[in-house]
């Protein structure tokens, strides 16, 4: 028995009233988009009903959250100005390839709504278009699927209601991790559902090739990489079908060729080593609420049953639910096997959404078969459909909404912003300190007591608030290679570091060690929270320079942005990874002067242990200066009077760096770059190589073909053609 072909109407249901699907899919819409304002409270709380907080002009938190809102300003201020979507900053991490790795689309609908509505409301209106969006999303994917309109409507409003888990906080899609900063994540789950939906129904009617299918795909892309992973992966499934292979196939290839001006760069550098690997470590648990998380927490085990119902049934029947069958347990078979394999570069349990999502649609529609069986059996079908439909969403409704308790007060905490804060007037005065100093880089001591401001994250803001002084921490810790580097000067100069990068050698609190790491970087300032960090910084000899409390303010030693070689470089030529031999380098604080590079002109020595580097010096005679350092985001220059000897620049290295009037840039440990004047004039500057040239070439050819394709519909159309 075949699936129909188009969605199609049960028996004695063919006059659904469209006002009740649209209560089923407006209901969770309205209640989503209500809590997510900030209107709505706790039950029972006392505070019910409060002003949405979303519409109010601040600066929003939370989590990464609270970071995040820097990135919208560098598109705004630094690369939409240069004629980029994507480019350098040098906000964190003494420079970092902004929206390289990371997602343009929602921190570009941040900047065009900031046109119109204040910067932070218009950051927050973007934060929650994905969850929002889910309820129809969902709609539209199940009568894709060709399900009813009373089964796709009920299964819209249940599996929506995924969204409340409060059992996970960081995984994606759900309110929490979207408050935790995860709102791309949540743009790209609702598109990539509806990819899936339109490339299923076009296999099973034979349609060998749809724009819109290769248009989502390409906006799923541009929105997360990993969920975009995971439905191409899905979509494979489809493959077997007739005319599968052309119809799917020309969807990832149109996707990609739309998304290839951002897509190929990034696929590049990922495969050029151009990113941290966090070494994330896999969560292993089962069951349970366990931090962080579980396949199957104690509040999903009943959506499970009437899930596992739900897959049972359609199967039966012989709907058309393999893509929803494999959408939902592929990332649960992936999240147990990626760890046995060793992949720590992707995060297992990203995976696990699609699993909690996919069984919440199969439970919705357990409930919308069970209510058309119903309906078919009693007199009066339509009144009866339509009160049991009612009946049904009502009760899933209000019976998540009583499950319910944190979810409220993280609306709250993110949307009131930093100046919603009972302490705010203390983030304020360090700002405003720090505002009146020199420009220069930023150490901070971390500290997750700095919650009370926002977010431990709060002082990643150094350069929104103030121009000119950029945060050594940022978010995107993946983005840079400068991330485990820093991590561990981090550790050096905190009391309680977060140590985020697994497998590193954290040596501990050593302010000299810091001190000596901190000038690699060219860091002009460090600022302590707690009262160890302070004094350490004094026992140092540090220079106490501003103080609002709780923080101290120091001037680090003297330091310059370009450092003249003093010794040779050595090239590494030991194989394997730079980053190891990197590492190695950083830890020998009393040689940071013996540099060693990842490739050199064939003079310089070439050594396969980092310590060889010592055993064959080769001084420069006399000294160098540099003067007249200009540094913006995409460009540094400098004159110097040592032609012919190496030059450390102290910015993160990246492909995209040129230099005219010099040699290289090579790659210096730790991450930064040396190059080789030739003139006295040196200019490196941030451009376009055949990376990016290439991925506009074929974005630019899928446009010309889109209006081609376009423009010949059209012709035969007006023709009496079918097209």
């Amino acid at each position: 028995m075949e699936p129909a072909s188009e969605p199609s109407e049960a028996v004695g249901t063919s006059a659904v009233p469209t006002w009740l699907i649209i209560l089923l899919v407006g209901a969770p819409t309205l209640i989503i988009l209500l809590i997510m304002s900030g209107v709505l409270g706790v039950i029972g709380s006392g505070s019910l009903i409060r002003f949405p907080q979303i519409l109010v002009a601040n600066t929003p938190t939370g989590g990464d959250m609270g970071a995040h809102v820097l990135l919208p300003q560098v598109l705004k201020d630094v690369l939409l100005p240069s004629g980029r979507l994507f480019g350098w900053s040098g906000a964190w991490y003494a420079g970092f390839p902004a929206l390289y790795f990371y997602f343009p689309i929602p921190a570009l609908l941040t900047v065009l709504l900031d046109v119109f509505i204040p910067y932070g409301v218009a950051f927050k209106l973007v934060a929650i278009v994905g969850l929002v969006a889910l309820p129809v999303a969902t709609y539209v994917f199940l009568r894709l699927l060709a399900f009813s309109r009373p089964v796709a409507g009920l299964a819209a409003l249940t599996g929506s209601m995924f969204v409340f888990m409060e059992s996970f906080s960081i995984f994606g899609a759900n309110i929490k991790s979207t408050l935790a900063g995860e709102f791309s994540f949540s743009w790209s789950f609702a598109l990539s559902i509806v990819y899936l939906g339109i490339v299923a129904r076009d296999t099973r009617l034979g349609r060998r090739f749809t724009l819109l299918a290769g248009i989502i795909l390409a906006l799923t892309a541009m929105t997360h990489i990993v969920t975009t992973m995971i439905v191409v992966v899905v979509s494979v499934s489809l493959l077997f079908r007739r005319n599968g292979p052309r119809t799917v196939v020309s969807s990832w290839i149109l996707g990609f060729a739309i998304s290839a001006f951002w897509a190929l760069p990034l696929g590049i550098r990922v495969f050029q080593g151009m990113t941290t690997d966090m070494g994330w470590s896999p969560v292993a648990n089962i069951v349970g609420d366990t931090n962080p998380g579980s396949p199957l927490p104690g509040e999903f085990i009943p959506i499970l049953v009437l899930g596992v119902i739900g897959m049972v049934w359609t199967m039966l029947r012989r709907d058309d639910v393999m893509v929803l069958a494999w959408l939902t347990l592929l990332p649960l078979a992936g999240y147990f096997i990626l760890p046995k394999i060793g992949i720590t570069a992707l995060y297992n349990a990203r995976l696990l959404p699609y699993w909690y999502f996919g069984v919440y649609v199969f439970a919705g529609i357990a409930l919308g078969l069970a209510v058309l069986e119903i309906s078919r059996r009693v007199p009066l079908r339509r009144t009866v459909l339509i009160g049991t439909s009612l009946g049904v969403g009502f009760i899933v409704l209000t019976a998540t909404m009583l499950s319910v308790h944190d979810v409220p007060g993280w609306v709250k905490w993110n949307f009131e912003g930093y100046e919603g804060k009972a302490d705010y007037h203390e983030y304020q005065a360090l700002m405003e300190t720090v505002d009146t100093l020199p420009p220069g880089r930023i150490m901070w001591e971390a500290n997750s007591d700095m919650n009370k401001y926002g977010t431990p994250m709060a002082l990643m803001l150094f350069p929104y608030w103030s121009e000119g002084h950029p945060s050594m921490e940022g978010l995107f810790f993946e983005s840079s290679l400068t991330t485990p580097f820093h991590f561990l000067n981090a550790s050096e100069v905190s009391e309680r570091p977060s140590n985020p990068v697994r497998g590193l050698d954290y040596r501990g609190f050593n302010m000299d060690r810091g001190v000596a790491h901190l000038a690699v970087y060219d860091v002009a300032y460090y600022v302590s929270f707690t009262e160890k960090g302070a004094s350490e910084a004094r026992l140092a000899g540090l220079v106490e320079i501003g103080v609002a409390s709780p923080w101290t303010i120091f001037a680090l030693p003297d330091s310059d942005l370009v450092d003249v070689a003093t010794m040779r470089p050595a090239v590494w030529d030991g194989g394997g990874d730079f980053l190891d031999p990197s590492l190695e380098w950083y830890d020998d604080v009393d040689h940071l002067d013996n540099w060693l590079v990842e490739t050199g002109p064939e003079e310089w020595l070439r050594v396969e242990s980092v310590e060889d580097r010592l055993t064959t010096v080769s001084p420069y005679a006399g000294t160098g200066v540099v003067t007249d350092i200009v540094q913006e985001d995409d460009r540094i220059s400098f004159t110097t009077t040592a032609i012919g000897v190496p030059h450390l620049v102290k910015e993160s290295y990246f492909p995209n760096w040129k230099v005219e009037g010099a040699e290289g840039p090579y790659r210096a440990a730790p991450s930064l770059m040396v190059v080789v004047p030739t003139e006295e004039h040196v200019v490196l500057e941030f451009r376009n190589t055949s990376a990016e040239n290439l991925g506009m070439a074929l974005t630019l050819l899928a446009f010309t073909g889109l209006a081609a394709y376009a423009y010949r519909r059209r012709k035969l159309r007006s023709s009496g053609v079918d097209a």
